[in-house]
């Protein structure tokens, strides 16, 4: 009797949720809709199932968990409030479909696309990266729709390549490096089909590309690892020439010149290393912040400073772990 009393409380707020608003149905634990919901025995509370696994006694009433099933009809309105709250409408002609109308976003709070990140972000936070990714997917689904109707407008592919770069982020801390190297490439490519003197974009670009070479690194594949930090340090140094007073991007060359110089000490290329190493020192040294506005880019300029000066007078660490 307990187990059904409290399914059908659980049930009873997201039915409301249905007609009114989702926030008062967060999970407790990662903050998002439930993901495949699953019940503790004997407590009946529920949760993710990834969330519930990571206990052995109930994290809202600290019962022991004696088992845990899966509470299907539970998890049947999360997919309807998904699927229904915020959902799609695809507008319709009186026979056929209008090829010429825009999807339109219809949640009662937010547009679709908002909702799942918004939802898939909160899930990260809390490690719940099968939750996370679940809706990243949903949102690369939808843009993968529009995209084959609108085509390749700047706004879509922004947007998909935000949504791959951050899919490659789940895959990455879910150890499935192959995954997050096929997001990141493929969230390069869409990102690149924008306008590249936008700093935003050409920083998203780079980042994605160290993400790659963070990766291969980690795999012991210092070959490939240099091939995408140099990419990334290419992409940043032709944006600090459309750019030479920004001072964010004069930093973002010298992490760049520090993690290719790391690969070089690595491949046993010293001479190499410490050019890279002081070239990014002179970088930094020339960089003035004095704004109050720039007190956080003097703090990462003074940690990536610090961080060169040891490498060139002892190397210790390496720029992937550090920067």
């Amino acid at each position: 009797m307990l187990a059904n009393e409290h399914s059908s409380r659980h049930r009873a707020c997201l039915e409301l949720c249905l007609g009114l608003r989702l926030s008062e149905y967060l999970h407790s634990q990662c903050f998002d809709i439930p993901q495949n919901c699953t019940r503790c025995v004997p407590c009946a509370h529920v949760f993710c199932k990834v969330c519930l696994a990571r206990f052995k006694d109930c994290p809202l009433c600290g019962a022991d968990i004696e088992s845990m099933e899966a509470d299907e009809n539970l998890q049947k309105l999360v997919d309807q409030f998904i699927e229904g709250h915020a959902r799609i409408k695809r507008s319709l002609s009186a026979d056929k479909e209008d090829d010429n109308k825009k999807v339109i976003y219809a949640d009662v709070s937010m547009e679709r696309g908002s909702f799942l990140v918004q939802q898939a972000m909160r899930a990260f936070q809390a490690q719940n990266y099968e939750s996370a990714k679940s809706r990243l997917a949903m949102c690369t689904a939808d843009i993968r729709y529009q995209l084959g109707r609108e085509g390749n407008t700047p706004e879509l592919c922004s947007q998909l390549g935000a949504v791959l770069g951050m899919l490659g982020d789940c895959s990455r801390a879910m150890g499935d490096s192959s995954s997050a190297v096929n997001h990141f490439e493929e969230s390069i490519e869409f990102l690149m089909k924008l306008p590249m003197d936008d700093l935003e974009i050409t920083h998203t670009v780079s980042v994605s590309l160290n993400k790659i070479g963070d990766v291969k690194y980690n795999v012991g594949d210092l070959q490939a690892a240099r091939s995408y930090y140099i990419r990334a340090l290419n992409v940043r140094r032709d944006a600090m020439k459309h750019h030479p007073n920004a001072p964010s991007q004069i930093l973002d060359v010298a992490v760049s010149l520090a993690k290719v110089a790391d690969i070089d000490r690595s491949l046993t290329n010293e001479d190499a290393a410490i050019d890279g190493f002081k070239e990014g020192m002179k970088l930094l040294e020339s960089l003035k912040l004095d704004s109050e506005d720039s007190v956080p880019l003097e703090q990462r300029r003074l940690s990536v400073m610090e961080f060169l000066k040891k490498q060139v007078e002892k190397p210790e660490q390496s720029a992937e772990t550090a920067l």
